[in-house]
């Protein structure tokens, strides 16, 4: 799938989304707005950000100045866009984009030993997060229909991480992918990312339809 892993940070603004479409009134121009900036920071900085970390996860056919600029450059027209937002029209945008950031640096290089670096702290970032911003950029603040959302979010999060690090291991393996686990993680994966983006499909028919 490449250094972006597409599914996933498709995956991504998929929460972005569902967010938006719960809230009682949808702007979908920030809505798509938003999704592009998780589009871009998950898909490129990220990944980008994953690839330097100590352990190297990604192998070394990006020098780290590569991967950095790549993570640079997606995330500096994101952080723009996500701060014109804030400004404009959700404050509460800056507190929750900052925890963003953190975890961004936090989680994907392994800072503070790796004590962010686990399945919790990702489900956290990069399920529960996005459905909060996704409902705070249309409404200006995040209420219990978002927090529930959140949880959904969190959990296929969750579910994803914990299928996709033992098919990672997998595919460094030769012919293991086609194994019965391999071929089951991966439709474990697929199922979850299916699941994200049908929900977020299903929102949107009901938002263009009210």
């Amino acid at each position: 799938m490449g250094l972006s892993f597409y599914p996933y940070s498709l995956m991504n603004a998929g929460y972005v989304l569902i967010g938006s479409l719960l809230a009682p009134s949808v702007h979908f121009d920030r809505m798509a707005g938003m999704a592009l900036v998780y589009l871009v920071v998950v898909g490129v900085s990220a990944h980008s950000l994953d690839a330097m970390a100590p352990n190297r996860p990604w192998g070394d056919f990006l020098s780290r100045r590569q991967l950095l600029s790549l993570a640079i450059a997606g995330l500096v027209p994101a952080l723009g866009l996500g701060l014109y937002y804030a400004i404009t029209f959700s404050p509460i945008l800056i507190p929750l984009g900052l925890v963003e950031l953190f975890f961004l640096l936090s989680y994907n290089l392994e800072y503070f030993g790796g004590r962010f670096h686990t399945d919790f702290w990702f489900s956290f970032s990069w399920g529960f997060l996005p459905v909060l911003v996704g409902f705070a950029v249309q409404t200006g603040w995040v209420g219990v229909t978002s927090l529930a959302a959140g949880l959904f979010g969190f959990f296929t999060a969750f579910i994803e991480i914990n299928a996709s690090r033992p098919y990672k291991a997998l595919k460094k393996q030769p012919n293991a992918v086609t194994s019965p686990v391999g071929a089951r993680l991966e439709a474990i994966l697929k199922g979850v990312v299916a699941t994200v983006l049908a929900t977020a499909a299903f929102l949107f028919a009901l938002a263009v339809l009210r």
